[in-house]
């Protein structure tokens, strides 16, 4: 990734502490789930290295769907409004159902999908973040998995993005001030 190594700031978690924490996120959600069948919902576009990774760790029956939302319309604040792009395809009535976002910051997208979520009669509704901005936070949302805390700064790779680009970046780093103001 030699490519995107001079537009990063500073990796806060590399490769190999991702994975590991993943990892151990998908035992707990094993655990707690305790053989019961499980629908994980992957929010796009952000959330999908995140999401392909941790269902390999939950020894359970999982049924994938996706929803895409969006919020921050390729910029790097959030609009505050949010918009369905794409709707899950099954229905979720009376099953138990695992939000998984890439990243928690106001908590608006996942306030706005759990609700919508709720509508429809699911069994359970939990949510797994891979990152959390507590500190932007502006609408209180329960978080039930989260992979790391991390201060409000713009972060980019395995999977996070700015302007759809980063996302293959193996590890997760602050994007260098220059690359998005102008």
């Amino acid at each position: 990734m030699q490519t995107y190594d001079s537009s990063i700031k500073e990796i806060i978690y590399s490769e190999e502490v991702i994975r590991k924490r993943v990892e151990e996120i998908g035992k707990q959600i094993t655990k707690d789930y305790n053989g019961e069948e499980l629908v994980v919902v992957g929010v796009l576009r952000g959330s999908i290295v995140f999401v392909a990774d941790l269902i390999r760790h939950i020894d359970l029956p999982v049924v994938l769907d996706t929803v895409a939302l969006s919020s921050y319309y390729n910029g790097t604040d959030s609009s505050g409004k949010v918009k369905i792009n794409k709707d899950l395809e099954s229905s979720i009535t009376g099953k138990n159902v695992l939000i998984v976002e890439d990243i928690a910051d106001r908590g608006v997208t996942l306030t706005f999908l759990s609700e919508m979520l709720q509508v429809r009669k699911a069994k359970s509704i939990k949510i797994c973040t891979l990152l959390n901005k507590p500190s932007r936070r502006t609408t209180e949302v329960q978080l039930d998995y989260i992979g790391f805390d991390i201060e409000d700064n713009f972060v980019v790779g395995y999977g996070l993005d700015f302007a759809q680009k980063y996302r293959n970046y193996p590890h997760i780093g602050i994007l260098k001030e220059e690359m998005y103001k102008e």
